[in-house]
Parts: structure tokens; sequence; C-alpha cells
């Protein structure tokens, strides 16, 4: 059976844990974040933990 390929754009915004999980950064970084509170700020900075609704992108990144 042949290899399945990996979605190269999934695979640049989500990585996957030892464990299994998938972690993708939060989204609205870009710009216009002065008006935000700090506290917006400091999560906006940290990965976000996809839940099981996002399982199937495991097909998607088979070899990650």
């Amino acid at each position: 059976m042949p290899k399945v390929k990996t979605h190269k754009g999934t695979a640049k915004r989500i990585r996957k844990t030892k464990s299994g999980k998938l972690m993708a950064r939060s989204t609205g970084q870009d710009h216009f974040n002065s008006r935000e509170s700090g506290k917006t700020g400091t999560n906006k900075r940290r990965d976000l933990n996809l839940g099981k609704v996002h399982k199937k992108l495991n097909q998607v990144i088979p070899y990650k």
C-alpha cells in the first residue's frame, strides 16, 4: 500500500506532542494588539491544545 501524503499546510501549523495531543498557535496575534489588555496579550502568546473534535487531523499529518 502506498504511503499517505502529508498535508504540508497543516503540518506547518499544528504539532503533535509525545502523548498524541495536537497543539496550535492561538489566532489574532499579527496586528491591532496595542488595544488588547495585558491579560489578553499574554493569553495569545500561549499555544492552544486542540480538542477531541480535531482528532481527524491525525489522518492529514500521519508522520509528524
